[in-house]
């Protein structure tokens, strides 16, 4: 009779213990709640004006630079229906201009994926000699500004001739140049990447018969899905917004401009003349894709650039 009354008494303490150590080890005190909302809400109104002041612009039929209101009077998409029908001057179509600029972008993402993982993997797995140097040389020239490379670039790729076209007066010439300054930051991302992968994996599948490329293309590149998709989707953003390269390279040819050269030959010489609402109906479009892959690709972007920028 003892033994159960014990267990009926003891039985009722242990729970609210239980219950105490679990909410004050879960919720956070309500003053430090608001304080993290009122910052996140911050942020988030940091981030977002712009983007709202951009799409209002660019419904505002009256064409002026600072709108009065989130839904101006009047709005219409008049603004897209003109860009997407002759976004310039020139007789060139909207789909034109977005076609040359895929081309830039897909040259560089595939480049930059294909050159900096076989990079990557070479001075994460192999020794060799000057390997050290080589990778301090890679840093420095990630902290070299891409546009200080726009001269010698031009001189070098202005000497080669490809089935009669100059090279440099090309995209294909435009997106070689880009590609050279986005190498150094996909061999570094994704070395730090494959340095995160165990070598384990790699013996065992040495010791079942694959070779070394088997190794890298079956083992290697699956596990490395994250950080290859961060290395696309910055190669895809450079090159679809690349502007210096190609104003300074595809000079004087009308049929290879792109959508960042178009969009910054909407800017008059003063304020008065630029088409407003269609410059910012110009920036929306040209920015969604890009939003949009980020979107889609936002779980890898993220977890690829968290481990491999921590290890490496």
């Amino acid at each position: 009779m003892t033994t159960p009354s014990v267990t009926a008494t003891a039985a009722p303490a242990i729970r609210p213990i239980a219950k105490a150590r679990t909410a004050s080890g879960r919720r956070l005190p309500v003053g430090r709640q608001l304080i993290l909302q009122l910052v996140c809400l911050a942020i988030a109104v940091t981030v977002l004006f712009p983007i709202v002041w951009i799409v209002a612009m660019s419904l505002d039929p009256r064409n002026i630079s600072r709108p009065d209101s989130l839904i101006p009077p009047g709005a219409s998409l008049q603004a897209y229906g003109k860009v997407i029908e002759k976004p310039t001057l020139n007789d060139i179509p909207f789909i034109r201009l977005a076609l040359n600029s895929v081309v830039i972008a897909a040259v560089i993402s595939l480049a930059s994926v294909s050159i900096g993982a076989m990079g990557a993997y070479a001075f994460s797995r192999m020794q060799f000699r000057g390997r050290q140097v080589l990778m301090l040389g890679i840093l420095a020239v990630l902290m070299l500004p891409a546009v200080a490379t726009i001269a010698p670039l031009f001189v070098q790729l202005n000497k080669v001739q490809v089935a009669g076209v100059n090279l440099r007066a090309s995209l294909i010439g435009v997106a070689l140049a880009v590609t050279s300054s986005q190498l150094p930051f996909a061999i570094w991302n994704i070395k730090g990447y494959l340095d995160t992968i165990p070598r384990e994996l790699e013996e065992a599948a040495a010791i079942d018969g694959a070779s070394r490329f088997q190794t890298f293309r079956m083992v290697i590149l699956p596990l490395a899905t994250p950080v290859l998709a961060v290395t696309a989707f910055f190669g895809f953003t450079a090159g679809w917004t690349e502007f210096y390269f190609s104003s300074v390279f595809l000079t004087g040819n009308q049929d290879l401009t792109t959508l960042a050269m178009a969009l910054n030959g909407m800017v008059g010489q003063y304020a008065a003349s630029t088409p407003w609402s269609q410059f910012a109906a110009f920036s929306v479009l040209v920015a969604l894709p890009v939003s949009v892959v980020y979107l889609f690709l936002q779980r890898y972007i993220i977890s690829g650039l968290t481990v491999g920028g921590v290890k490496g």
